[in-house]
């Protein structure tokens, strides 16, 4: 049955991934089934989006429920669970306002139209977005033009203009490109694709200062850094320094398609009616699994248990670290979002992992990711470390 799974999706599916030839039937908190009943820890959810492990009771019930009672009107009219979602959001975090829509990049598009607005009402030639080098903020052709590596970019040219790259962690590298003409500034606190690599305190301070000074806004990436990844609810919480506006996606629907642009003060009133929109952004079914995840990481103690097993996983990372020190450089990240970096291309790691039963994946060319769900157990973490020893010592013999 797995084998006419993966026959059909090289038939069928465009070629977009290079799938792993596994097909999942079912899940249940840090584990996955594939169709032979074999089962697989997942220490990758999904890629940061199923935070609270797969088939979450209260998320499934939810959306159980949502499904039977109503799935979508317009947002021509209110939307009960959408209200109750951006009001949580908002009280949880620096927001004023909340729009919504259905993914990571949507929310990055729709962010970097909002901070062009509102450049370009104050003087039309401030229209500028500042940008970081090895970033990554989606597939569409804006979020693809401020996404600071080559590969995502080339042969979908000419990029939309207006968009200029600093280094990440190098002030005076933002200094140099940035001018009255700037809108906006958009940066990932971590850099997830970029191979986990957190922001300094400083640089973001300083962005925020820079960004005061120019009026521009600052935009924070948080989608897959949002929604307690970092052992905070948002990752600018680690750091003292709040956006203008964020985005967020991945882990808000706990696995079910939505994204949000969380805005405050000048920010939140630029975008009036009829400038943007999205017709399933919102929608009954996913604002309610919303409403359930972000319920679910602020109740007392969770996100305390979040950095206690993100300190413990860089641990048992680091004693593994002293085991293969020609082979491990650096062990690195926030919370549960953790990366691995290696002296070499990480690919046959990762699969030599999978075939024994541990799901984890390559960022970078040479960084393993490790971003389990939040709910993971420290002896789950140890079944883990334990076959990525395996895989390691195999790898070096």
């Amino acid at each position: 049955m797995e084998k006419e799974t993966v026959i059909k999706t090289e038939k069928f599916v465009m070629k977009t991934y290079n799938r792993f030839p596994v097909s999942f039937v079912r899940g249940k908190g840090c584990w996955l089934y594939d169709e032979s009943g074999r089962k697989y820890l997942d220490m990758l959810a999904g890629i940061a989006v199923c935070n609270l492990g797969h088939c979450h009771p209260k998320v499934s019930e939810a959306i159980c429920e949502q499904a039977k009672t109503l799935i979508h009107t317009s947002n021509l009219f209110h939307i009960k669970p959408q209200a109750e979602l951006a009001e949580l959001l908002c009280k949880n975090s620096f927001g004023d306002k909340v729009f919504f829509c259905n993914s990571g990049a949507e929310a990055n598009e729709g962010a970097l139209k909002l901070a062009r607005r509102y450049g370009t009402e104050k003087n039309p030639e401030k229209y500028e977005i500042v940008a970081f080098k090895n970033s990554f903020h989606g597939r569409t052709m804006a979020a693809v033009t401020v996404t600071g590596q080559g590969k995502y970019s080339q042969g979908f040219g000419p990029m939309i203009p207006g968009v200029k790259f600093a280094e990440f962690n190098n002030l005076s590298s933002v200094e140099k490109v940035v001018s009255e003409r700037t809108a906006g500034i958009i940066v990932e606190p971590v850099q997830g694709e970029g191979g986990v690599v957190p922001a300094e305190k400083e640089f973001l301070e300083g962005l925020r200062e820079i960004s005061n000074r120019y009026d521009a806004l600052l935009i924070f990436d948080e989608v897959q850094t949002g929604i307690g990844r970092t052992g905070s609810l948002f990752a600018y919480q680690n750091y003292g320094v709040e956006p203008d506006i964020m985005t967020l996606a991945k882990a808000l629907g706990n696995g079910v398609p939505i994204g949000a642009i969380v805005t405050k003060g000048k920010a939140s009133e630029v975008l009036k009616p009829g400038l943007h929109a999205s017709t399933f952004g919102g929608n009954f079914l996913a604002t309610r699994a919303g409403v359930e995840v972000i319920k679910t990481v602020t109740e007392p103690g969770f996100l305390d248990r979040v950095r206690e097993k993100g300190s413990y996983l860089r641990k048992r990372l680091s004693e593994i670290k002293e085991e293969f020190p020609n082979l491990i450089l650096e062990v690195r990240g926030l919370g549960l979002m953790v990366g691995v970096l290696l002296s070499k291309n990480c690919g046959q790691i990762v699969m030599s992992a999978l075939e024994k039963g541990l799901i984890i994946n390559c960022t970078a060319g040479n960084v393993l990711r490790l971003v389990p769900p939040l709910v993971i157990t420290e002896e789950e973490i140890d079944y883990g470390m334990e076959i990525l020893r395996e895989v390691l010592k195999e790898d070096e013999s």
